[in-house]
């Protein structure tokens, strides 16, 4: 029994410490892969199991982002925001917040808490499709060709 014991401790251990050395919310795949680096032998259904344990303990939290599944990240952290990449998947942490919200619920509700998600590309995902866009396009054609006339414009 201790031994089974001392195994799970590892196994939160090694899961813990890759969401904590990712630095970001992360997939449940995600985690494995880090995990795995520490713990070899570690399983899909072992870091669903540890996931759950360790948000029912307050250890982490789910991220969620609408249409996706649920990432986590450490709990505890300052109150903050997340951007989801829509080319990579990935997700990063945005700090601070806009503001109170308060004035945007129905009259007469109370306001609790919120969440916002920013959508778009990461600098590398930017950078990627900066990329494809400069080698997709054709080279510029001369305007003195067309007589100083822009075909499909009207003047």
């Amino acid at each position: 029994m201790a031994q089974n014991s001392e195994r799970q401790t590892r196994q939160r251990t090694a899961i813990r410490d890759a969401i904590k050395d990712a630095g970001a919310p992360v997939s449940p795949k995600e985690i494995l892969i880090l995990a795995q680096s520490r713990l070899a032998g570690l399983g899909m259904a072992t870091v669903y199991r540890t996931l759950k344990l360790l948000a029912e303990a307050g250890v982490v939290q789910p991220v969620e982002i609408p249409g996706e599944s649920p990432r986590y990240e450490l709990a505890g952290k300052a109150h903050h925001h997340h951007f989801y990449c829509r080319p990579c998947g990935r997700v990063f942490e945005v700090e601070g917040c806009p503001g109170d919200f308060a004035d945007l619920a129905p009259k007469g509700f109370t306001l609790d808490g919120h969440e916002l998600v920013l959508f778009g590309s990461c600098d590398k995902c930017t950078k990627e499709e900066g990329k494809k866009a400069g080698k997709a396009r054709p080279p510029h054609a001369s305007h003195a060709s067309h007589g100083g006339h822009h075909a499909g414009h009207d003047h």
